[in-house]
């Protein structure tokens, strides 16, 4: 018996005999819940840009790799400038880089916008090109000049003529999309163009004798070049959009140093598909903004150093050439909160 008794003490003291435990096993405890599931990412900002030197300066950001060191998650595509704003209008792209007076030539039909952002403004850039032999805007009288109709440059020769003391009426407009002005120049089918840069240049080299009879140095403010993003993105990505000014901010500090002159100007051109010794040539006709100045444009006033006042310019000759019917509210197509909020104020 006693040896019996030792052997199941040896086993019960080995682990052989599960009836030897004292206690039963405690129970298993429950499975872990299953981790929620990883929210889903958040598609690139689209933003459409087109050959304007205050947004082909976007590509020096791009290239530096900057919106990515900044965490924005942004694709930037490429357009001639009309087709750019048409993109936006279809929403296949969350924000387009367009004039004052042309964002709100988008969202009178219902494609609206926000100017979260002033790059700059036309300084010279934009020109009524006419052929040799016409000296001055009086001479135009009469004369055919073609260019985008209820775009920008149209806006442009508008006042120009006023400032004349004449009429638009005055002239024969032909519609000519923008990238096409040279050639028609060229081909004498016109008297005279409106383009920008690098448009214009190519006028004034493809047709011998022609001159730049009026620019935008005339009117400074008349032309400002925005970034204007769809309500919705706005919304819903504020924060990202923040992000993307503090970039720009960057970039424009990075192209108004003398120093990076060479470097910014060969970006520009690439991305413009332009000789680099020519593109710098366009560069004192843009008037690139600092982002102090910049935020005093979105100062309610009714002159052209303002949105505002350069705006109700557009609207008011966009209502009387029928471009739209009705006056657009113009200060709702302005946002400055978000430029001040990337300087920190």
């Amino acid at each position: 018996m006693e040896t019996r008794l030792s052997i199941l003490s040896a086993l019960c003291g080995l682990g052989l005999l599960g009836a030897c435990s004292k206690e039963p096993a405690p129970p298993a405890a429950p499975a872990a819940a299953p981790a929620p599931p990883a929210p889903p990412a958040k598609p690139p900002l689209r933003v459409a840009f087109s050959d304007w030197p205050g947004w082909t300066a976007f590509e020096i950001g791009i290239q530096k790799g900057w919106f990515k060191e900044a965490g924005v998650d942004v694709k930037f595509d490429w357009f001639e400038y009309a087709p750019s704003m048409d993109a936006f209008a279809a929403g296949k792209v969350d924000a387009v880089m367009m004039t004052m007076g042309d964002a709100l030539v988008t969202g009178a039909p219902g494609a609206r916008s926000l100017a979260i952002l002033v790059t700059d403004y036309s300084a010279g850039n934009d020109m009524i090109v006419a052929k040799k032999g016409i000296a001055n805007l009086k001479a135009l009288k009469g004369k055919k000049v073609g260019l985008e109709v209820g775009l920008v440059e149209h806006l442009m020769l508008t006042k120009a003529l006023e400032k004349n003391g004449l009429k638009i009426t005055d002239v024969k407009l032909v519609n000519v999309p923008t990238h096409q002005t040279a050639q028609t120049l060229a081909s004498g089918s016109v008297d005279a163009i409106g383009a920008w840069q690098p448009n214009a240049g190519q006028a004034l080299k493809g047709a011998a004798g022609s001159k730049a009879i009026f620019t935008s140095a005339d009117l400074p403010g008349l032309i400002y070049d925005l970034v204007c993003v769809s309500p919705q993105s706005l919304s819903q990505r504020r924060a990202d959009w923040v992000n993307f000014v503090k970039v720009w901010n960057r970039i424009v500090a990075f192209v108004r140093d003398p120093a990076n002159q060479t470097e910014a100007v060969k970006i520009m051109a690439g991305r413009a598909g332009v000789p680099a010794e020519e593109y710098v040539k366009y560069l004192p006709g843009t008037r690139f903004l600092t982002p102090e100045e910049a935020l005093l444009r979105f100062t309610p006033k009714d002159t052209l150093d303002s949105l505002y006042g350069s705006g109700k310019v557009a609207d008011d000759f966009n209502v009387a050439n029928k471009v739209y019917a009705k006056p657009q509210p113009v200060a709702t197509y302005i946002d400055g909160s978000l430029s001040k909020e990337a300087l920190g104020k």
